[in-house]
């Protein structure tokens, strides 16, 4: 039986977790169906000092559960129309957090939340069973699978040094 990540987890340095959360169960439980599926591609937005993070300009009513304790669910509406899946990473105050990019069976964050029915009812939440959202324990052979680190997706506007920072996870079969 697969251990669902606890907090423990989540309260470390954010581009660790990104990483490690490569190959770790993104389960969706909704009624009485569940839904696991590994995942294969993050981001990590490693708080206010990173220009592409939205903590960079500050707190504000869209951004604050980024402030809250690792585990939070953050999520945001984009373009008008794609929720993006986060989850806040480091200690309580110190805005940071993982995209969750991609899955083995879907590519691409908007795909991932209109897939798991994954909107802002779950955002400011703890990811635990009680919200019907968690990740569980899994790990990779490295034998099969390998890790790249590129740099992140859509954040021309975050400035050179911040656009070319191999903050992209993705777990890729050899």
């Amino acid at each position: 039986m697969s251990r669902m990540l606890n907090k423990k987890f989540f309260d470390r340095k954010t581009a660790v977790v990104a990483e490690d959360l490569l190959g770790k169960f993104l389960v969706r439980k909704i009624g009485n169906k569940i839904t696991k599926v590994m995942i294969t591609e993050v981001e990590a937005y490693v708080g206010p000092h990173d220009l592409a993070c939205h903590s960079a300009r500050g707190r504000t009513p869209r951004n604050t559960p980024m402030f809250c304790e690792a585990g939070t669910i953050y999520v945001y509406f984009t373009y008008g129309m794609h929720w993006m899946l986060n989850i806040v990473t480091e200690e309580r105050d110190y805005p940071a957090a993982v995209l969750i990019r991609g899955t083995e069976s879907i590519t691409g964050p908007g795909r991932l939340t209109k897939k798991y029915k994954i909107d802002n009812k779950l955002n400011g939440k703890m990811i635990g069973k009680k919200t019907g959202l968690w990740i569980e324990d899994g790990s990779i052979d490295r034998k099969v699978w390998r890790v790249m680190h590129t740099p992140r997706i859509g954040i021309d506007s975050a400035g050179p040094v911040w656009v070319n920072k191999k903050l992209r996870f993705v777990l890729e079969e050899k």
